[in-house]
């Protein structure tokens, strides 16, 4: 007996939707990088400067969208 053909099942990369946001408007925002160690070694003002969300590099958007499955 012959097995139909099936549509692959549907997985968007679960890691990368930890890691990035979508807003309203469908931009892309993630955490910036070098906030997690050696810290001692950046200044005061570099860590502060690292706070908070950005907006996604326009070369990665792309590639992140395919693996969100958008």
């Amino acid at each position: 007996m012959r097995r139909v053909q099936e549509m692959p099942k549907f997985k968007p990369h679960t890691g990368t939707g930890k890691r990035v946001r979508i807003t309203g408007s469908g931009k892309l925002r993630t955490e910036q990088s070098g906030k997690r160690h050696l810290l001692e070694v950046k200044s005061s003002r570099r860590t502060r400067r690292l706070t908070g969300t950005v907006e996604l590099a326009k070369v990665d958007v792309k590639r992140v969208n395919r693996l969100l499955g958008r």
